[in-house]
């Protein structure tokens, strides 16, 4: 396991010597821990359903469920979801980027270790720099979902993360969080409902 000390560029985003050995695991299949807007994340390539597997199996996690996509920018976002009405688009612009995970219709071809048995796939725009700067490295979005295992508090810290889960994930990227209390706020895109409020 890779524990890499912080060596960063400013107060949030981790050296980019860091975030580039984080994009190596991720492209060769690996999961990583990364800190996020309120908690450490574990987050892998979402098209590598190994490594989703990882996932679902250190977090106790049932695949139905569904996992979040974290991205820096919409593009990310767009292999992943149906095209958007002006009105619903009009809605995510007042929330991103930002700590509002939205419940998006996905495109037919996207996995169902994504989505679970949903027709609708939870998605981010972060404004987190740290992990602004992992998914523009990686290009493109990533798994986030928080780094604990099912029923125990999501970890703060990358003693927390080893704690939980011992030689897993490959890495954890150090870093500051985001400051905020709770885990994002999700709302479902097709009744405006709150799902999880912040």
């Amino acid at each position: 396991m890779v524990f890499l000390k912080s060596v960063q560029m400013s107060e949030s985003i981790p050296h980019p010597f860091q975030i580039r050995r984080a994009v190596r695991v991720l492209r060769e299949g690996g999961v990583i821990a990364y800190p996020t807007e309120a908690v450490y994340g574990l987050g892998c390539d979402p098209l590598n359903a190994d490594a989703v597997q990882r996932i679902l199996e250190l977090k106790k996690r049932p695949w139905q469920k569904g996992l979040i996509l974290i991205a820096s920018d919409q593009q990310q976002l767009l292999p992943f979801i149906q095209p958007l009405s002006p009105e619903l688009q009009a809605q995510l612009d007042e929330t991103w980027s930002g700590p509002v995970t939205w419940l998006l219709p996905a495109r037919p071809e996207v996995p169902h270790w994504l989505r679970g048995t949903h027709d609708s796939i939870a998605v981010r725009v972060t404004a987190h720099p740290g992990t602004r700067a992992l998914c523009d490295a990686f290009g493109g979005a990533i798994v986030s979902t928080s780094a604990n295992p099912a029923s125990l508090k999501p970890a703060r810290s990358p003693l927390q993360v080893r704690t939980y889960f011992g030689q897993q994930p490959g890495m954890i990227l150090h870093g500051p969080l985001g400051g905020r209390a709770q885990p994002s706020e999700i709302r479902d895109a097709s009744s405006g409902r709150v799902v999880r409020s912040a």
